[in-house]
């Protein structure tokens, strides 16, 4: 899972299309309708912090986890800037520790994608509901089988910019459920020469029978699925998923 070590530099410039603020938005609704409006959240996969910055200047008390010591000096940097009260941790999310609960569990941009075994997914689960405050909530994203065998297919993308350029080749295999990912990257250098990059990223693709059982197997509580871009139950052509888990075996202090 030590996904965008080269890439970290320039993630933000390659990723200026997608909706944070949207997804932000979505979330702070969906933790609100469950009565939480601010206090301790933690985000799994934070990356470079852009949804951390976002839910921090929303009133929420963030904490970002992430294992890629790269990315989390872009955060650091968006950090300095914003002078949000923001702790980063440079940690796996298989194997995280806090000094506390969390009223909520974050993750977006297919981070739990990126657990290719479901018992790595299990143990993040569990993790998670270890951490949660009783009857707190974990909302997370997932890119859906669809989209990686209809929408993404074997299609090859590319992105050119003055600084930097990337061509991502992408294959999926029906039966394991897993799509690779092969990127090359160029990165302008001081001397206007241009550096070369490879990387290689794995994803796995979830059924919604899957994350029933995986949240089951984890002790926690399965409360719905829904699409990621209206809130609505998830169609067939659904290319990306809000889950909700709510935490279980803790006991409410009134």
């Amino acid at each position: 899972m030590n996904e965008y070590s080269a890439f970290s530099k320039v993630y933000d410039l390659f990723m200026e299309d997608i909706p944070y603020r949207t997804w932000c938005d979505n979330l702070c609704r969906l933790l609100k309708e469950r009565h939480i409006e601010d206090g301790l959240v933690c985000e799994l996969g934070c990356g470079t912090g852009t949804m951390t910055e976002l839910l921090a200047g929303a009133g929420y008390d963030m904490t970002g986890i992430d294992q890629s010591e790269e990315m989390l000096q872009e955060a650091l940097l968006k950090r300095d800037e914003s002078g949000l009260p923001i702790l980063y941790l440079n940690q796996d999310m298989r194997e995280f520790e806090l000094y506390g609960t969390m009223r909520a569990f974050v993750s977006v941009c297919d981070t739990m994608n990126y657990l290719l075994e479901k018992e790595d997914f299990i143990t993040v689960l569990k993790l998670v509901n270890n951490y949660l405050d009783p009857g707190g909530v974990f909302l997370f994203d997932l890119k859906t089988r669809h989209y990686f065998e209809e929408v993404l297919g074997e299609r090859t993308e590319a992105d050119n910019e003055e600084d930097a350029s990337y061509i991502w080749e992408n294959y999926f295999d029906p039966a394991s459920g897993i799509n690779e990912y092969a990127l090359t990257l160029f990165e302008k250098q001081p001397s206007g020469l241009f550096r070369k990059y490879e990387e290689f990223h794995e994803q796995r693709a979830y059924d919604i029978s899957e994350i029933q059982k995986m949240a089951e197997e984890a002790g926690m509580i399965f409360e719905s699925v829904l699409d990621a871009e209206d809130l609505k139950p998830p169609k067939t052509s659904s290319e990306r998923l809000v889950v909700i888990l709510r935490e279980k075996g803790k006991e409410r202090i009134e």
